[in-house]
């Protein structure tokens, strides 16, 4: 792997500008070339084909790794870390389960970010409860959910609500929020001016070439992915079902030791179920896309 990640790398010497510009001469890549570069990383480890998987999702890390600007990190470094999670996702990516590898890199992504953010934070540390480890990660969307968007001090009926939600103490939600104060980025933050005018953050996470017809494509392709997944769960006996779900398929997924005492037996039993209930929801998903002619033809 190391022959293609030698990459654009932002950095406080280069300055997100210039990466931002760098990484928009990529071309985004259309489906049917996806997928054959794609098999020929399967099959051969051709190292010249995952380097124009990664090079054309890099606008696609940028804009993630935007997403985590509010939490007083170097944001030169959150990218490089969605990067790294990219890499992974291409190294992983199998391009007949009939998805675009973006979907499927974006929990990587995503993964490989906040493990970094959780590693820099001496406040937030590996032993920390899952509760807290919600709290760190979805603050910001609880207080915009209640419309607390001053900054200092949450209001006491706000902390209330926030803690109720997210299954903390107020105490935890107070200490969160005054630690995590330092200000927001915003994408309309301007990063350049010139003989044009002002350019924002969001201007370089725009794609030119995007038109409505392609994104609708997108939306269409997104919510038929979402079908075929409900419709390959109904093959799912219950209890599989409910492990899948809370284990795979939300936010903060439930224990092991948790199912374990829900259903009466061992936590390797729980494990092997759900282990189990993925591979029959991948395969059922398979067929499904294979039905619907989602599946390019080997």
């Amino acid at each position: 792997m190391s022959d293609y990640t030698k990459l654009p790398a932002p950095s406080p010497e280069q300055g997100l500008n210039r990466y931002m510009q760098e990484i928009r001469k990529f071309p985004m890549l259309q489906p049917e070339e996806e997928y054959m570069l794609a098999k020929r990383w399967v099959d051969h480890q051709d190292t010249e084909a995952a380097h124009k998987l990664v090079t054309s999702h890099l606008r696609l890390a940028a804009k993630i790794a935007m997403g985590y600007r509010g939490y007083g990190l170097p944001t030169a470094e959150v990218i490089s870390e969605a990067n790294v999670g990219l890499m992974q996702a291409v190294k992983r990516f199998d391009p007949d389960k009939g998805f675009r590898l973006a979907t499927y890199a974006m929990w990587w992504i995503r993964a490989s970010i906040q493990e970094y953010i959780l590693r820099s934070w001496s406040l937030v540390k590996m032993g920390t409860t899952s509760a807290q480890k919600k709290l760190f990660f979805n603050l910001r969307k609880a207080k915009n959910r209640i419309g607390a968007l001053e900054s200092g001090d949450l209001r006491p009926e706000n902390v209330k609500q926030i803690a109720h939600d997210l299954n903390v103490t107020e105490e935890e939600v107070i200490s969160m929020n005054r630690r995590m104060s330092g200000g927001d980025a915003s994408l309309n933050a301007q990063i350049a001016s010139d003989s044009d005018g002002a350019t924002e953050w969001q201007d370089w996470l725009e794609d030119e070439n995007a038109d409505q017809a392609a994104e609708y494509a997108e939306r269409q392709e997104l919510e038929t992915r979402r079908t075929l997944l409900m419709k390959a769960m109904e093959d799912l006996n219950e209890r599989e079902r409910d492990i899948l779900m809370k284990r795979k398929l939300q936010d903060d997924p439930v224990t092991l030791e948790e199912l374990s005492g829900q259903y009466g037996v061992s936590r390797e039993r729980i494990r092997q179920i759900e282990v189990r209930a993925f591979e029959k929801l991948q395969k059922r998903m398979r067929e499904l896309a294979a039905e619907k002619g989602m599946l390019p033809a080997a």
